[in-house]
């Protein structure tokens, strides 16, 4: 037995963890296990928005036992204090685990430079809990101030500086300016007394990126009524001041340290050559260098790659594609195979300065682009979207389009509010109980012809020959056979098809080569799949229409509505009127079953039974 262990359920460890049970679901002699001393996997770089509660707290977070369900790998929650690499063995309180493999990936903590009191006095974002406990600091200020009547202890609780002009602290004072206006309007505060300050070191922000996307970044930040203070030496952190060397203090009722970060603590105790603020030197393969068997990946990797000057940078991308090589080499070294060197290629970064607004600087290592406002916003939302489709699939995509598209407040996004659920679906109600009415009483007004005689085609065109047209073929076909008063109605009928919606040509091409394929003789009657195909249209519109009325699966109904309407649209006899039945269907696809209708009752005990199915759980085909 070869046992691999996954230390740590950031983003390294649970796509190598993931890549490892993939490429060892058939070896029953290969066992993969990951501990973390937290049952779930944070989202570290998204903890600004629930700190500034854009989105809720759940959000933020993905239960690791739902991230392996189905495969193979073991989830542990411990807490490792000490690594034994001669014994092969990790040691908890309570416990020791021991491995073949070992693959750490710890991450990082916030690093305070020894700057007095910034460690005891300041809040950081770097946790889950970070967040919580900052949103939490938030509104108790706001909720103090609006009783207190000390204007100066009033305009301290209404200051809120933020320590660190890198990604994490432009991200945070980007979302608290938006938050700001919410909180006043809540509290009943002018938002001129709130004052947000961002402030580094550094001779200006965001120092990693071209200087034009810098200055975009301030002068958003300074129309937000933001104040950036850079090139000042912080020399202390007081409960209610920042010190800024020889300019002062700063009061502040609320102070954010995100100036930095180091190796978490594990890490620093570990008997292993660290450089860079305790991250473990590897080589190019990311095995200790000083341990063959023991990987690094993500942000505790300490690897310079040839032609480089610097290390790998911590960020979430270097986590993505040290994942893969490590799952890879592991695999070479049981397997004995060829190891592969790490060659990582940075596509850029993007920083986003609250949802409205962000920029970007990406594209390949030698051509980048600069992206600001919408584009950049674009680009950062697709990238998580891509991340989440690897750990968690679809129902982590379906709940991150929620939180940041359609359940979002304030118009905090940056497609605004267009998307977002404003209206109670009781509104949908009535249009719900006629669409769904309509199609009924098309359906049983056509079930008669259909239980009366089911090779009697009506709903399929005849088909053209010789130039004519389907419209006239029938006319000719009914004056042969009934009298003047039918033959009058087959003129009228003909009236009418002529005034079905327009159809594109090449979808009129596909929709004859299909008919031509499957509903049509050779001598231009019907085929049996004509009847059957007819049959079930008709059934599906008493189908889907009681379903409607009822309120029962109204999504799926919808969809099928829609499918039967463009149905029709594409065989030419679709009237005008098919436009108002397409238009009701899309409006009734979210959900307007839960209001007056049987989903409210059915759909939970489904959701429930449905996430037990193996392969719904494996492929996360499931959205709560």
């Amino acid at each position: 037995m070869k046992r691999i262990v996954v230390l740590g359920g950031g983003y390294g460890g649970v796509l190598t963890a993931k890549k490892l049970a993939k490429k060892f679901k058939k070896d029953a002699d290969i066992s993969i296990t990951l501990i973390d001393k937290k049952p779930y996997h944070t989202m570290l770089t998204e903890l600004h928005e629930v700190a500034a509660c854009r989105v809720p707290e759940e959000a933020v977070k993905i239960d690791l036992k739902q991230v392996f369900a189905g495969r193979k790998v073991d989830v542990v929650l411990d807490e490792i204090t000490n690594i034994d690499f001669q014994g092969r063995k990790l040691e908890s309180k309570r416990s020791t685990y021991a491995y073949d493999y070992l693959v750490v990936g710890t991450g990082c903590k916030p690093t305070f430079f020894g700057i007095p009191g910034a460690k005891e006095h300041a809040f950081t974002l770097w946790s889950f809990e970070d967040a919580v406990r900052l949103k939490l600091q938030v509104r108790q200020m706001f909720r103090d101030a609006a009783l207190e009547t000390d204007p100066e202890k009033r305009r301290t609780l209404l200051t809120f500086v933020v320590v660190g002009a890198g990604f994490t602290g432009i991200e945070l004072i980007g979302e608290l300016a938006e938050y700001r206006e919410e909180l006043c309007r809540e509290f009943h505060i002018d938002e001129s007394e709130v004052r947000l300050v961002v402030a580094d070191m550094a001779p200006k922000i965001l120092p990693i990126l071209p200087d034009s996307l810098i200055r975009k970044s301030e002068r958003y930040l300074r129309k937000r009524n933001v104040e950036i203070i850079t090139g000042t030496q912080i020399t202390g952190v007081r409960e209610d001041a920042v010190c800024l060397g020889e300019s002062g203090e700063l009061k502040a009722g609320t102070i954010v340290w995100t100036a930095g970060v180091e190796g978490s603590e594990l890490v620093g105790k570990l008997d292993v050559r660290q450089q860079g603020r305790k991250r473990i030197v590897t080589n190019d393969k990311l095995q200790s260098v000083d341990h063959e068997n023991v990987y690094v990946v993500g942000d505790n990797i300490f690897y310079i790659p040839e032609g480089e000057e610097r290390p790998v940078p911590q960020m979430v991308e270097n986590a993505e594609h040290s994942a893969g090589l490590i799952a890879h080499n592991i695999e070479a070294d049981i397997r004995k195979g060829r190891h592969k060197s790490y060659k990582p290629s940075f596509h850029g970064t993007m920083v986003c300065i609250g949802g409205r607004y962000g920029v970007a600087y990406i594209g390949t290592p030698k051509t980048k682009v600069k992206l600001s406002g919408f584009f950049a916003m674009f680009c950062k939302h697709f990238i998580n979207i891509v991340y989440f489709l690897q750990v968690l699939g679809f129902h982590k995509v379906w709940n991150y389009a929620m939180h940041e598209f359609f359940h979002e407040n304030n118009r905090r996004s940056f497609v605004g509010g267009h998307l977002a659920k404003r209206s109670p679906n009781f509104w949908l109600f009535p249009l719900r109980l006629f669409v769904g009415y309509m199609w009924l009483s098309q359906g049983l007004d056509k079930l008669g012809k259909v239980w009366k005689d089911p090779t009697n085609i009506f709903l399929i065109p005849p088909k053209a020959v010789d130039g004519t047209t389907a419209a006239s073929q029938a006319i000719d076909s009914v004056t042969q056979t009934v009298d003047a008063s039918s033959a009058a109605s087959a003129v009228e009928s003909a009236a009418t098809a002529v005034k079905a919606l327009p159809v594109p040509g090449f979808i009129e091409q596909m929709v004859k080569w299909s008919m031509d394929t499957f509903f049509y003789t050779a001598d231009g009657g019907y085929t049996t799949l004509a009847v059957i195909f007819q049959t079930g249209m008709v059934l599906g519109e008493i189908v889907f229409g009681a379903l409607l009325i009822l309120g029962l699966f109204t999504a799926v109904s919808s969809i099928g509505t829609i499918a039967m309407g463009l149905m029709i649209w594409t065989s030419g006899m679709a009237p005008y009127e098919m436009l108002w039945y397409l238009a009701g269907g899309v409006a009734l696809i979210g959900g307007s079953g839960s209001t007056l209708g049987l989903d409210y009752y059915v759909l939970p005990h489904l959701q429930r039974w449905w996430k037990r199915i193996p392969v719904v759980k494996r492929w996360y085909l499931y959205t709560k």
